[in-house]
């Protein structure tokens, strides 16, 4: 990141970077995405019992949440880009992205949850459902609530946070809000 960046640079490299990790994630949400379409015409599927017919719905439900928000910053950009409001296409299409994320990592959690049911128990389901989810809210708070501790921690200190200023990130990877 050049110290010289001007907004119109930043903006320019915000969108391309956000561009570039929608196209890494969405292969990823469409593989998923297949997989849960063809469950139900596998022989076993009449094996499963209610709560995992149920988990199954959810996930796909989840994961077509997850393709849809993953897909949506692109439409967007085609939609909206000669409006030269490129900030708030650049912040539409993030919360966009972080949306189709916790999409995702509920269908990751959601799938791996039918799948261990169909292979063992329901009740180990459970437990690997709750370790799948762990992760992800832990990652999701580390994002949210460290990004604006380690923001002020460097605004205590008179010094101007780079993080901040420049590209919106915090300590941990996550897009923060300069203004939290």
């Amino acid at each position: 990141m050049p110290k010289d960046e001007t907004k119109e640079e930043r903006l320019d490299r915000e969108l391309e970077e956000l561009l570039q990790e929608l196209r890494l994630a969405l292969p990823g949400v469409q593989i998923l995405f297949a997989f849960l379409l063809v469950v139900p015409f596998n022989n076993r599927f009449a094996q499963v019992d209610d709560l995992q017919r149920d988990v199954w719905f959810a996930a796909l439900l989840l994961a077509l949440g997850a393709v849809a928000c993953l897909i949506a910053p692109t439409a967007y950009h085609r939609i909206r880009f000669r409006d030269y409001d490129k900030e708030r296409l650049v912040q539409t299409g993030t919360r966009l992205a972080l949306a189709g994320l916790v999409f995702l990592a509920t269908a990751l959690s959601a799938s791996a949850f039918f799948v261990t049911g169909l292979v063992f128990s329901d009740r180990a389901a459970v437990a690997v459902a709750a370790v799948a989810v762990g992760p992800s809210a832990a990652s999701g708070s580390a994002c949210r609530f460290g990004g604006k501790r380690a923001a002020e921690r460097t605004q205590s200190r008179g010094s101007v946070s780079l993080l901040r200023s420049r590209a919106g990130w915090n300590a941990f990877g996550c897009p923060c809000d300069a203004r939290q």
